[in-house]
């Protein structure tokens, strides 16, 4: 269904070392990088979630909305969350089973440096 999804970024370094340490638990990589841009995905595919500096203030979509991020098991959410929060995020939900989003959804959420929410889940 999505291409893609970008996100404003303040600063274009710290948002690329937060997502460097936060996607490779789940085994998402930097698949480019330009001047004011990187892009994430698969190793060998292209971006999913595309980073682009902004030079005026970031302001993070509101209540209702995140990014989730599929997890290839329950110790990928766990090291996900971790490392996030190791690379400057801020924890929203420690990892854990969500009965209320389905029997077996095991998820964690953060908010990156620029205030994005992201999730990641194993079903």
């Amino acid at each position: 269904m999505l291409g893609h999804l970008s996100f404003g970024v303040a600063d274009l370094p710290r948002a690329i070392a937060f997502y460097d340490a936060a996607l490779a638990p789940l085994g998402y990589v930097r698949v480019w990088a330009i001047e004011k841009q990187a892009g994430y995905g698969v190793p060998g595919g292209g971006d999913k979630l595309a980073l682009k500096l902004q030079s005026g203030p970031v302001v993070p979509p509101g209540p209702g909305f995140h990014l989730a991020f599929d997890a290839p098991n329950r110790a990928a959410v766990d090291r996900f969350h971790a490392a996030a929060l190791a690379a400057g995020g801020t924890d929203e939900g420690a990892p854990g089973p969500r009965p209320h989003y389905g029997a077996t959804y095991y998820a964690a959420f953060v908010r990156d440096p620029d205030g994005h929410k992201l999730e990641a889940v194993f079903q």
